[in-house]
């Protein structure tokens, strides 16, 4: 995990200072004179070599220090503690509903494979990944959040005084458009497991010996196909964690999404860097999560 961190940095720092724009010209306008911006450029290290820029960067972050934005200063840590949780509740839900959609329509079309539901999930299947989450979000705000009665609103986050409910309410129409397209091919990965672990030979033999077909199913052939479900639901929080920020302007909520467009609409490197960084560290810490599951999930795994 250090050493991923470690990469993540490096390539986050390049990537920015290779983007266009001058950090000088982004902090104090256009129409600062050229003097000023040699000072700015001077003060913040910008005239530095790269690898001195990229040590100091380092040094910084191993202080929590994310630097500030472009005037109007502010925190970027500060910033990203205010943004952050909305984004990881967001994500949450998203995985909540990717993950009972796929239980159900997967562990369905494997009980009853090549048959009329089988054939129904493998549709909703295709067709949900065939869908872009922002195309769906869009969709279901006019279904749902449009006309002379809407059952959610269109956008915005409740207020603290609107309770559970209020914020439920809030984010479904975001969670459900994070989570369907991800749940599209969970559902062939746990269809696929369930069905390789239904032919195995273990499972003819509780069977043969009197154990109920229900509990063979639900104590053994469930547990043992989880594990690859698990791995790919651990790589998809990436993408949850990207599509949330997508997701996040077009329902107009107060996450990462904001800043990370104001950070590249005002050249803010140290806003961009933090968002990015803050995201990316994430999705590492998620996966060293799912890892640990595998324990859990298949307690054979720790003898390997």
């Amino acid at each position: 995990m250090p050493l991923m961190i470690l990469g993540i940095t490096l390539l986050v720092f390049l990537v920015l200072q290779a983007a266009p724009g001058d950090q000088a010209s982004s902090a104090l306008g256009e129409g600062a004179s050229e003097e000023a911006k040699q000072q700015y450029r001077q003060e913040n290290g910008l005239n530095d070599p790269l690898v001195v820029q990229y040590f100091a960067f380092l040094a910084k972050l191993l202080q929590f220090d994310l630097g500030v934005t472009t005037p109007p200063a502010k925190s970027v840590a500060s910033m990203i503690g205010s943004a952050f949780p909305l984004t990881l509740q967001l994500t949450f839900l998203g995985v909540i509903i990717a993950v009972v959609l796929s239980l159900v329509f997967g562990i369905l079309g494997a009980l009853y494979r090549d048959k009329w539901p089988d054939q129904l999930v493998r549709v909703f299947s295709i067709a949900a990944i065939a869908t872009p989450s922002f195309w769906l979000g869009i969709l279901l705000i006019q279904w749902f959040a449009l006309g002379s009665s809407p059952l959610f609103p269109s956008g915005g986050i409740a207020t603290p005084e609107s309770g559970f409910g209020g914020w439920l309410n809030s984010m479904a129409l975001p969670a459900l458009a994070l989570g369907i397209p991800v749940s599209a091919s969970l559902i062939r990965v746990v269809r696929t497991s369930m069905v390789e672990e239904l032919d195995r030979d273990y499972v003819r033999t509780a069977i043969g010996n009197g154990v109920p077909y229900r509990e063979v199913v639900s104590r053994n052939v469930l547990r043992n196909a989880l594990v690859t479900p698990v791995t790919v639901l651990g790589l998809r929080v990436g993408y949850l964690l990207g599509g949330a920020v997508v997701i996040e302007m077009i329902f107009a909520l107060p996450g990462m999404g904001q800043l990370i467009l104001n950070g590249i609409t005002n050249l803010d490197v140290n806003l961009v860097q933090g968002v990015v960084l803050t995201i990316s560290v994430t999705f590492v810490l998620v996966n060293i999560v799912v890892d640990l599951l595998y324990l859990l999930i298949n307690p054979r795994i720790r003898t390997v």
